[in-house]
């Protein structure tokens, strides 16, 4: 009898440890959601608020997560020479390229990235370079901040050269000798900017935040715990005394 009961204890004690930590890691799901959810809010604000002249931001606040999507202006030259082509990169289901360029700033020594915009890719030749127009003299560009250009998985190591898979930013600093702040810059449609359009499709994807992603773990986890507490009510309360009922 004794032993039945360290038994009884045992898995009393093994299930409600099971359901306490599959409700914690439940409600951690839930507590990722609202993070991400508040996120994706700022984001918005940020994206609806006036836009900044960039020549008052330093590099340091760029790289401030709070000033992700935050639209500004920037001023600058273009180093059309130093111009890459990221390849496997779709808009609107079409394969293309996106087309990276930094600025060097006006009335600075520093640089950034600018992605600025799709172009597609030639089907029959895929190494052909499209033809991309950068003015020579100053621009002014309409942008948000945005962390540098996302990596694809690709099979060879670092690349070099115009069409490159991924673009590491302290890698390409180093071979292109600019001083680049460590976040880039995506270019958006400027009605009011003057000389001819570029030619660059800019309908970019909203940022991913994976609110519901995390919704469904918590359900999964919920759930776990629910038919750990309901099995545990089978097995140890309502079977046996169905059982000494008989």
């Amino acid at each position: 009898m004794r032993s039945d009961r360290w038994r009884r204890w045992a898995v009393l004690l093994a299930a409600l440890g099971a359901v306490a930590a599959t409700t914690m890691l439940g409600r951690w799901q839930l507590s990722r959601a609202a993070q991400k959810e508040a996120l994706a809010e700022e984001l918005r604000t940020q994206s609806l608020a006036a836009p900044v002249d960039l020549g008052a931001v330093s590099p340091a606040e760029a790289a401030d997560p709070r000033w992700r999507s935050r639209r500004v202006i920037a001023r600058g030259h273009w180093q059309a020479a130093r111009t890459v082509f990221l390849d496997n990169r779709q808009m609107n289901g079409r394969p293309g390229f996106y087309v990276v360029t930094p600025l060097r700033l006006s009335g600075r020594d520093d640089a950034i990235l600018v992605q600025r915009g799709w172009v597609p890719r030639d089907l029959q030749d895929r190494t052909r370079l499209p033809e991309v127009k950068s003015p020579d003299g100053e621009v002014r560009i309409l942008a948000r901040i945005a962390p540098p250009p996302t990596k694809l998985y690709e099979f060879a190591g670092e690349q070099s050269g115009p069409i490159r898979q991924n673009l590491d930013l302290q890698s390409y600093a180093r071979e292109t000798g600019l001083v680049l702040w460590p976040v880039s810059l995506v270019q958006l449609d400027d009605p009011g900017a003057p000389g001819p359009h570029d030619g660059l499709a800019r309908q970019w994807p909203q940022p991913a935040v994976d609110v519901h992603k995390h919704y469904g773990y918590a359900a999964q986890w919920f759930a776990l715990a629910a038919l750990i507490a309901g099995l545990y009510v089978w097995f140890q309360l309502l079977r046996p005394r169905l059982r000494r009922s008989r």
